[in-house]
């Protein structure tokens, strides 16, 4: 049973790659506009035909779809994603270029957000129908019913433009020879873009691990451990949050997408060179190899998390042979 459990998580997740990836072949063929044309811009009006069939064939354009798909696909074996037509470069190298500050950012919002959903959540929880738990009730519905740029927006007004505590955007003020002053630089510029995701990304999973704490409150084990004497702390940290953490997890492995997708615009909104604004110039541009690249490395990062979360649980608990 086990073993079948195994296979057919195995077999989702495969066809769950399958069917994104074919959807992630034919979303910028979908796009409105020629690409080489808008490659061109101005300088069309002096090109001739046979230039535009020139550039169609360098790009594959010139191709049936179908053959384009099956290109597609074994370009993807093969570990090639194709030449950027706006960056005039590899679509490996771009992305190498954009994706690691994206990642800088993406790393410490899940440890921040998961961090503090879970212990404000489990006293939350604990102390259900308190002034505390109706103060981050609260606090979260309203930070959860906000979109994240909208957030950064008004961070980087009070703090940015207002108090000039930190930088409007960017990703340092300039070069040093000190490699602690760049990294310290380079945090101090990221701080409002990760604060404006982690309270966007905490909210959901507190009130996911608010509720989950105050059902296991009411449990019989809860009880027989404060009878024989155990301390608050304990009873939290030994029994009740092994158990109230469960559904976080799956919650984390779902939301870890929107995290994604809200830093691609948070990116924009602090002027952060991250795949954010890959994805913005890539969709402006036309240029397709771009755009699928960005779209499978985001893909592939997020499947691989759900397997994660999939595995954790299978940790925590062995009783659960199918979680996700």
């Amino acid at each position: 049973m086990h073993n079948n459990s195994l296979f057919q998580r195995v077999f989702q997740l495969f066809l769950t790659l399958f069917v994104v990836l074919s959807i992630n072949f034919a979303l910028p063929r979908l796009m409105p506009g020629d690409p080489v044309i808008t490659l061109l811009g101005q300088d069309v009006t002096v090109v001739t035909n046979s230039n535009l069939a020139e550039l169609r064939s360098k790009y594959g354009l010139d191709k049936s779809l179908g053959y384009q798909y099956a290109a597609y696909w074994q370009n993807l074996f093969q570990g090639e994603l194709g030449y950027s037509s706006h960056y005039r470069q590899p679509v490996t190298e771009t992305i190498k270029d954009h994706l690691s500050w994206t990642l800088a950012l993406l790393m410490p919002v899940i440890a921040f957000s998961t961090l503090l959903a879970t212990i404000l959540g489990t006293f939350a929880g604990w102390k259900a129908g308190s002034k505390l738990d109706y103060t981050l009730t609260l606090g979260s519905l309203l930070t959860y019913s906000l979109p994240q740029f909208l957030i950064g927006m008004l961070l980087l007004k009070v703090f940015a433009f207002e108090l000039r505590l930190f930088p409007l955007g960017g990703l340092g003020s300039g070069s040093s020879d000190s490699a602690l002053t760049n990294f310290l630089d380079t945090v101090w510029h990221l701080t409002l873009p990760v604060l404006a995701l982690t309270i966007s990304a905490t909210a959901p999973k507190l009130l996911v691990m608010r509720n989950s704490a105050a059902k296991e409150q009411q449990q019989d084990y809860i009880t027989y451990a404060t009878a024989k004497g155990l301390s608050t702390c304990r009873i939290l940290s030994v029994h009740l949050l092994r158990n109230a953490c469960l559904p976080l997890l799956s919650l984390l492995a779902l939301n870890i997408g929107f995290i994604v997708s809200g830093a691609l615009v948070v990116e924009i909104v602090f002027s952060i060179s991250g795949m954010g604004t890959l994805i913005y110039e890539a969709a402006i541009y036309r240029d397709y190899p771009l755009l699928q690249g960005c779209f499978l490395i985001l893909t592939v990062f997020v499947v691989c998390i759900n397997t994660l979360a999939d595995f954790l649980y299978r940790i925590i608990d062995p009783r659960i042979t199918n979680p996700l």
